[in-house]
């Protein structure tokens, strides 16, 4: 078959934080992408602001660097896909390793393979795709790089890699600094023997297949990610598996339900660095984008009008956990942080709070977005979003906030399926890393959740990892009391591991709530009668109203309170009359933290200036009734 031999296609894929996105920065500065006199960022592949914020990729990207071969050879193009390290965004991973014919699995010299290195290398073995392992951060001074290498040769195994894919090559990398060698270096040490990424770049073009194709086939092009642009409309991001693409083309629009339609294609872009730039015609192997499908979905197929052949529909894994989105029906809707002021008053124009306007949001994201489900609910005015994991559907809420939306946000549940006629479950394989003293804690901390431990394993430098099975509602909430319990020491990571008989009932949250009682404003001087009946949530001053939780009781059971409370003034004055007790700082929640916080009778309440969490039923009375209806059966 011919090959393209002036073209690479790979994907680096790892767990979170391992280095992807820095080995890219250094990969394109190295290869030439930028003038000397350019400013660069930090992590440049990380455009979106949330992914610049909490340090991880959300969104899969990708990026080509012309490198020049040392003994004078024609320029290879290197098409990079870098995808997210996160296991709730493994729809991104998968769409990925689609556009691509191998992979390099980066994986920490200190952490080893983690729950995700699984996930994204079980999917490339699968795919039947080579790989290179790269071992990043050599430098760390608790780098262990011999037992990583070992782990990572059991994890091949474990996922029953077959012989010529376990034969991969090694490349040791310090990506900050933009070297690598293929000769192993002392731990805790830079590679001493080269300067740059040059090792690694030959290792890419020695190990990566170049694309074939057959002669004279008709077009085929599979589309794989979705952008948008002011001018140009829906982007399709797709790659080239046979015959050529051209600008001004007409091409067959396979749909996902089967039907052809043909259309024009007014323009087509190929990446540089970071940059789309027009191009006249696309070729077997090629990654590049065209405009002019306003209608285009993920997965469908652009072919030959004579001779149309459909590929095969991109699949993700299901979702494993939903929450119910809808509008915001607390009385403070649609009125900013407070609602006073001429500020308050101009941010509120903008907002976004009717049905309409949430629904034609939800429709735009499954666009792009193929891990997500949007289900009707039996009120027009909430749908059930279901997606991977929480921190998923948390960073659609996030993004949907800052775009001025006001949502009501249901406690995240678990999406079970039935098997035999027996209620099934997601689980997850968490992983968790903590110092031996919080040992025992942990090991309580799982036991109230159901899980069950299946790994424990020493490395003698005073830290402890052990794996455990979980049910992935004992999850829910887990993270902000795992940090607790270990001082913010402990590193956790969790992976979905398939679905086993519900676990039975759970008990993650034992404290009730603080629930205001009335509307009105918080009073210094009732926070300071409240703060021993548990932690508060709220700051003196802070707009609240009949249903909303102020904070969290020291008891089990929820506590109705007056936080508006005012203290009583007389006209007379004495020394010792006026108490100034200290206010305890109030514990600001996160939209996660809020998320973990909910029971089942409680839901969040997002906009754009402020995270509350209410009861769903604010009426103190209906409540109670519910309460001894419930309780009298």
């Amino acid at each position: 078959m011919p090959t393209r031999h002036d073209i690479r296609n790979v994907a680096i894929v790892a767990h979170v934080d391992h280095g992807k996105t820095t080995i890219v920065d250094a990969m394109l500065k190295q290869a030439g992408a930028f003038a000397a006199h350019q400013h660069l960022d930090d992590r440049m592949m990380d455009s979106n602001d949330l992914e610049r914020e909490k340090g991880i990729t959300i969104l899969a990207k990708n990026t080509a660097v012309k490198y020049h071969p040392k003994d004078g050879g024609a320029p290879i193009t290197i098409n990079i896909i870098d995808t997210p390290g996160h296991a709730d965004f493994g729809g991104e991973v998968e769409r990925g390793l689609s556009m691509v014919d191998a992979v390099v699995l980066l994986v920490d010299a200190s952490e080893g393979p983690l729950p995700q290195t699984r996930f994204v290398l079980r999917k490339a073995l699968s795919a039947k795709m080579p790989v290179i392992l790269c071992i990043n951060k050599t430098d760390r001074p608790d780098s262990r790089i011999d037992e990583v290498v070992n782990e990572t040769y059991d994890l091949f195994l474990d996922l029953d890699a077959d012989e010529d894919q376990i034969e991969f090559p090694i490349v040791y990398a310090c990506g900050r600094d933009g070297i690598a060698s293929l000769t192993k270096p002392e731990d805790g040490t830079v590679p001493a023997d080269s300067t740059n990424l040059e090792p690694f770049f030959s290792t890419i073009l020695e190990h990566v297949p170049a694309p074939t194709y057959e002669e004279n086939a008709p077009l085929q092009a599979h589309v794989t990610n979705l952008d948008a642009d002011n001018f140009l409309g829906r982007i399709a991001l797709l790659r080239v598996e046979q015959g050529e693409l051209r600008k001004g083309q007409t091409v067959a629009w396979i749909k996902r339900d089967g039907s052809i339609q043909n259309v024009r294609i007014t323009e087509l872009m190929m990446t540089e660095a970071l940059t789309r730039k027009p191009a006249e015609v696309a070729g077997p192997g090629d990654i590049c984008a065209v405009a002019g499908i306003p209608e285009i979905m993920i997965g469908e197929t652009l072919a030959d009008p004579e001779n149309p052949i459909a590929l095969p529909l991109i699949t993700v894994d299901e979702p494993a956990i939903s929450m119910v989105i809808g509008t915001n029906t607390s009385p403070l809707v649609g009125r900013g942080g407070t609602g006073k002021g001429a500020e308050a008053k101009s941010a509120v124009k903008d907002r976004k709070v009717t049905a309409r306007q949430v629904k034609d949001r939800l429709e735009r994201e499954l666009i792009g977005n193929v891990s997500l489900r949007v289900l009707e609910t039996e009120r027009p005015d909430a749908w059930e979003v279901q997606g991977r994991g929480e921190l998923a559907l948390a960073i659609l809420v996030e993004q949907m906030r800052r775009e001025g939306f006001e949502l009501t946000i249901g406690k995240p549940q678990v999406v079970t399926r039935e098997v035999e006629g027996k209620v099934h479950e997601p689980v997850e394989r968490m992983t968790v890393d903590v110092p031996e003293e919080h040992m025992g804690a942990v090991t309580q901390l799982m036991g109230v959740r159901k899980g069950r431990m299946d790994n424990m394993s020493n490395h003698g430098s005073g830290w402890v990892r052990m794996e455990f099975v979980v049910p992935s509602r004992g999850l829910i909430g887990f993270r902000t009391e795992f940090l607790t319990q270990t001082r913010g020491t402990g590193i956790a990571h969790s992976i979905h591991e398939g679905h086993e008989p519900w676990f039975g009932p759970l008990q993650t949250r034992n404290n009730g709530s603080l629930v205001a009682d009335r509307a009105g404003s918080v009073t210094a001087f009732a926070m300071t009668n409240l703060q021993e009946r548990g932690v508060l949530f709220t700051d003196p001053g802070t707009e609240v109203y009949e249903g909303m939780i102020v904070g969290e009781n020291s008891r089990a059971d929820d506590m109705d309170v007056n936080i508006t409370k005012e203290k009583k003034l007389t006209n007379m004055r004495s020394s010792s009359a006026d108490s100034f007790e200290a206010i305890v700082p109030p514990r600001k929640l996160s939209l996660e933290q809020s998320l973990e916080f909910c029971r089942d009778d409680e839901c969040v309440e997002v906009t754009p200036e402020a995270v509350r969490i209410r009861k769903v039923n604010l009426d103190q009375r209906e409540r109670a009734r519910a309460a001894s209806r419930a309780k009298n059966g």
